[in-house]
């Protein structure tokens, strides 16, 4: 359950980041939405937490998902660069967030 958490609340952060960007260059009606998204990404990061996801696999994988997940978002919907060294960031993301989870387990 802690991972269905997880992923409610890492989409929801996305969403609202997202939706910043739009809100921020001429849509202010949208900062509704961020603000949304950014309780609804906390509260489900804290239904992690109490799932018993580990502080430090939860906060790395919100993060990291959060900064992955944004780039590639961003170049589909707001047309933002993506440059084969970001794409190198967004995998060692991954892996980090890999080995953040494998260690956990021991």
């Amino acid at each position: 359950m802690s991972w269905a958490f997880m992923i409610a609340a890492a989409l929801s952060e996305v969403t609202a980041t997202l939706t910043l960007k739009s809100a921020a260059t001429g849509r202010p009606r949208l900062y509704l939405g961020v603000l949304l998204g950014y309780v609804l990404a906390f509260a489900f990061l804290t239904g992690a937490l109490r799932a018993g996801m580990p502080l430090g696999v939860a906060y790395g994988v919100w993060t990291a998902a959060g900064v992955a997940l944004t780039a590639i978002f961003s170049r589909v919907i707001h047309k933002e660069p993506m440059t084969p060294l970001m794409i190198a960031g967004i995998v060692m993301i991954g892996a980090g967030v890999l080995l953040i989870e494998l260690g956990a387990g021991h």
